[in-house]
């Protein structure tokens, strides 16, 4: 069994290469199983994923088919447990990894505005062996310092 996109499904129906969908449940989730005029079944998959595509009910999977052209698709509710609580981990290291993206986005402009304003401030350039002198002396004269506060 293969995945497949909704866009590749769209286009798929679209062609009439579809022959069928079923809603198989597992857990308290359902998932879309498609079967093709080709002979392969194929399972929907997340946008830009591999992942099956979960739905919190038939209804919501239903609305996805009405919307891409399929009226009939039929239900397998042998493995459902609406009980069972789906992990909400994914949803949480989703939203973690958003932070940080959105982390780097925030130091990235900012970085991005400190290089500008390095590149046009009017002051003329100090020349690099000038400034690691500099640097060199301060460094030297650090333990002095150290030794005057103990």
């Amino acid at each position: 069994m293969y995945s497949m996109t909704l866009e590749q499904l769209r286009a798929t129906v679209s062609a009439g290469g579809v022959v069928g969908v079923t809603l198989k449940a597992q857990g308290s989730g359902f998932f879309m199983e498609i079967a093709t005029r080709s002979g392969q079944d194929a399972i929907l998959a997340k946008a830009r994923s591999t992942e099956p595509r979960r739905f919190g009910s038939p209804g919501s999977a239903l609305i996805v088919l009405r919307d891409i052209g399929i009226a009939v698709a039929q239900l397998d509710a042998t493995n459902w447990n609406p009980d069972q609580k789906e992990s909400t981990q994914s949803r949480e290291s989703r939203a973690q990894a958003m932070r940080k993206a959105h982390q780097a986005a925030a130091y990235n402009q900012w970085l991005a505005g400190e290089i500008q304003a390095a590149i046009d401030d009017p002051r003329a350039s100090i020349p690099h062996d000038e400034v690691m002198a500099e640097l060199a002396a301060d460094t030297a004269a650090l333990p002095a310092v150290r030794k005057k506060r103990a």
